[in-house]
């Protein structure tokens, strides 16, 4: 695989899918720049060789052609503030205003096309219009690792038409990060996983039981393990297909010698919301018309005491339902172990992602721990084995 510094961009119109996918008020301004911060290095790299950049990438879901909400041109001033010089932008990913922009970029000069996904082509990974957006640009850079999960148009079929294929920085060092906590890792080694269902990380989970040496689950899936268990867990998250997997998973654990460590408390609600009445009951005795939202001090204490005791940590999905403020405890208390583990312990911390990232940077950990992923679901595939299309076209 090529990378940006093996590569000069003098002369050169680099076309670069990036990540830019980021949230929106209903004022169209950006609440959250991390992604777009991300690849600050790559294009400043780009344009210092004397190159010039044709940015594009996908905003939302949109479902049935341009919409507003969706435009990219609401990310314009932001960018242009971001890189010090007026960006560009072509109302369309493709056609002829595209290619004149395109064609007409001077060194040092930025273009933003807009978003790829107004065109259902970009998901389905037609090849006619990945050769469209090809003739933009001399070289394809990616740098999307978001989305490198996907066989999408512009983050892999593009790469069939370019002799020069370059991995950005951000594509670089998600792969690096996530290669290190795969490979020759410092010990104890502690994965956290979290988030609503066990079907979601079902083969991440498997292949960690082969690497980790302790396992700690929180957050909705746990409640599935507690039901399989013979627990109550009243009208929380529960997977009643997966409780067998749930068993067998526990099981496995045993037999590879792993610590796997559940709740051993629960701060329930008696709605979803976040003012709620609350309490806090032992796992695996919560009322029938209560359910799971956090976790309890308990859990929060025998979690600590392992993460801070680590030497290498991957953390992926929350506690509880940390978008509720009065339920963010048990996620906000992780998030400061792993950062005391780094900081005082000198553990490599990988944060994998999507909620969990979120939950870093809102606390402003951000820049206190190893890595931020920017790519959950990417993340999480490419621990699990599988081979990313964005990755594989790169080669």
């Amino acid at each position: 695989m090529k990378t940006l510094n093996q590569y000069n961009f003098a002369g050169k119109r680099a076309l670069v899918r990036v990540d830019f996918n980021v949230p929106l008020n209903e004022r169209y301004e950006i609440t959250d720049d991390t992604r777009i911060k991300a690849t600050i290095p790559t294009i400043q790299k780009i344009l210092n060789d004397g190159g010039s950049v044709i940015l594009m990438s996908h905003l939302g879901r949109p479902k049935d052609g341009p919409t507003e909400k969706y435009s990219l041109k609401h990310l314009v001033n932001a960018l242009s503030l971001i890189f010090n010089r007026p960006v560009k932008f072509a109302d369309d990913c493709i056609g002829q205003q595209a290619a004149d922009y395109a064609a007409a970029l001077q060194p040092g000069e930025i273009l933003l096309l807009e978003n790829l996904r107004f065109y259902k082509e970009e998901e389905k990974g037609d090849v006619a219009f990945a050769e469209k957006l090809s003739k933009l640009g001399d070289v394809w850079v990616n740098d999307a690792f978001g989305t490198a999960h996907r066989a999408h148009a512009s983050t892999a079929i593009v790469g069939q038409f370019f002799a020069d294929r370059v991995a950005g920085y951000v594509m670089q060092a998600e792969l690096d990060n996530a290669q290190r906590i795969l490979d020759n890792v410092e010990r104890p080694y502690t994965a956290i996983m979290g988030g609503a269902k066990i079907s979601d990380k079902i083969l991440v989970i498997e292949r960690l039981l082969d690497k980790v040496d302790n396992l700690i689950l929180g957050g909705g899936m746990t409640y599935t393990f507690t039901k399989a268990l013979g627990g109550q867990i009243g009208k929380s998250l529960n997977e009643p297909d997966k409780q067998q997997l749930a068993l067998d998973l526990i099981e496995k654990a045993k037999e590879k010698g792993v610590n796997l460590v559940f709740p051993l408390d629960t701060v329930i609600a008696d709605k979803f919301s976040n003012d709620a009445d609350k309490t806090t009951v032992p796992a695996g005795q919560i009322p029938d018309e209560w359910e799971g939202l956090d976790i309890g001090h308990q859990s929060i204490a025998i979690f600590k005491e392992i993460i801070e005791g680590s030497k290498t940590i991957l953390w992926n999905g929350p506690m509880g339902v940390f978008e509720f403020p009065n339920f963010a405890v048990g996620t906000n208390a992780i998030a400061e172990a792993v950062v005391k583990a780094t900081e005082e312990n000198g553990a490599f911390s990988l944060i994998g992602g999507g909620d969990s990232a979120s939950a870093v940077n809102n606390a402003g950990y951000g820049d206190r721990v190893s890595y931020v992923s920017t790519g959950g679901g990417a993340l999480l595939e490419y621990m699990e084995g599988k081979v990313l299309p964005g990755v594989a076209a790169l080669d």
